[in-house]
């Protein structure tokens, strides 16, 4: 790779882009493209459970393979995306990701029966596997190392209001017209933010090709986890993510029973939280730049406990206030932990994202429908108790990581720093 060039603004001296470039605001616009789309699209049948239940005749384990059957794909799949997005490339990848999953949900709105509306959420799930693992590994490539926090945190950012967004629109839609045309409109909504993203997204200029071949992959994949970090974060993606997609996934089935008896706007409208999701997970990306990940991982992620505990309440005010608590947690530590794991991984990032939203999906698919037996057989009881355990088991992790020392420095590294993570 040659040097960098003197007189390009948006270049800093190892060659990425530099918060406050020309370069920087297009790419984190397109970052933000790029979350609002996947979250829309990947959860906007999640309000629509109960409604399935009930016109399906299924039980709220059964319902929720609406999810679980695009997330648990998605998992998988985002393992291959990653180790071609090492050989072909990260930007092509999410453009066909971003447009593949907008058609594909628009097609759901219009399937003729529960089966075919699972087999049209699984190749959605698979489509979108293009998008964020590929999104980690082009954000810590493309951005200089002190900016990447903030940048994922943008990332995460529009994976809240999208996620917000298609959850509200699709209640709303459904409320005033039917379910399909809910689908229907995120889908679109999905295929615009997709050209978006094609328009804004700078070409990589730091991404060198790597062979793909299955003892690559496992020489990588062995590295990756004899690092004292890294299976700790890919477990804790794994928890927090089942945590939060079992409150999101259930809470609906309580809210629309007595003595709530919410209607389908009003559920919609407690999606509004992910707004608070949105501000934490910059606001939490930037404190931990300051103060460190291993001194600030375990706030948000004890966040979760307090909240979880909030809506075992019968006030339908502590409820809302402990779902809000929930979303702050969660996307304030998925933040944090989301860029540790690109610092760390330095090489092989591509794969190191892979494996942990790998993880991170498979908590939304396993342990969110495990989460629906915890419904169907104690209520809301057994969801709160269910989720508590799996927090407490992520905050013991959390103080695991904060023994774990920092990598060294690489020696191009100016010495404003001590160590990276």
């Amino acid at each position: 790779m040659t040097g960098p060039d003197p007189a390009d603004p948006d270049r800093a001296p190892h060659d990425g882009y530099a918060r406050g470039t020309p370069g920087y605001r297009r790419l984190t616009l397109a970052m933000l493209f790029a979350g609002f789309s996947t979250f829309s699209l990947l959860y906007s049948a999640q309000p629509l459970l109960p409604l399935f239940a009930r016109e399906f005749q299924l039980s709220a384990e059964a319902a929720s393979l609406a999810i679980s059957l695009a997330t648990g794909p998605l998992a998988v799949a985002i393992v291959v995306a990653g180790m071609l997005s090492d050989k072909l490339g990260r930007r092509p990848l999410m453009v066909f990701a971003m447009f593949g999953a907008g058609l594909l949900t628009t097609l759901t709105g219009l399937a003729p029966g529960w089966n075919a509306l699972l087999a049209l959420r699984l190749l959605t799930g698979i489509a979108l596997a293009g998008m964020p693992a590929v999104a980690m590994a082009y954000v810590s490539e493309e951005i200089e190392p002190h900016s990447v926090g903030p940048a994922m945190g943008l990332y995460i950012a529009g994976s809240a209001i999208g996620g917000m967004a298609g959850r509200l629109g699709v209640s709303l839609l459904t409320e005033l017209i039917d379910w399909r045309w809910g689908l229907i409109g995120v889908g679109l909504i999905g295929l615009a933010m997709a050209e978006g993203f094609r328009r804004l997204a700078p070409p990589s200029r730091r991404f060198v090709p790597q062979p793909v071949h299955p003892g690559a992959v496992l020489a990588a994949g062995r590295d990756l986890f004899r690092d004292r970090a890294m299976p700790l974060l890919y477990a804790e993606a794994f928890l927090l993510m089942g945590v939060f997609v079992t409150i999101y996934n259930y809470v609906g089935f309580r809210l629309v029973a007595p003595p709530f008896a919410l209607g389908h706007a009003a559920i919609g409208a407690i999606f509004l939280l992910y707004l608070l999701g949105s501000g934490s997970s910059t606001w939490f990306g930037h404190l931990a730049e300051r103060r460190g990940r291993r001194l600030i991982f375990w706030i948000p992620t004890a966040m979760l406990l307090v909240g979880t505990a909030l809506t075992a309440s019968a006030s339908l005010a502590l409820v809302v206030a402990g779902i809000g608590i929930v979303t702050i947690g969660f996307f304030g530590a998925h933040s944090i932990a989301s860029s540790w794991v690109g610092r760390r991984a330095r090489a092989s990032r591509g794969q190191a994202a892979a494996f942990y939203l790998f993880f991170y999906y498979m908590g939304s698919s396993l342990l969110g429908s495990a989460g629906g037996v915890a419904w169907t057989g104690w209520g809301w009881t057994g969801v709160t108790l269910y989720c508590g355990a799996l927090t407490l088991i992520a905050l013991a992790i959390a103080a695991k990581l904060a023994t774990v020392p920092p990598l060294p420095l690489p020696e191009a590294t100016p010495p404003r720093a001590m160590g990276t993570d």
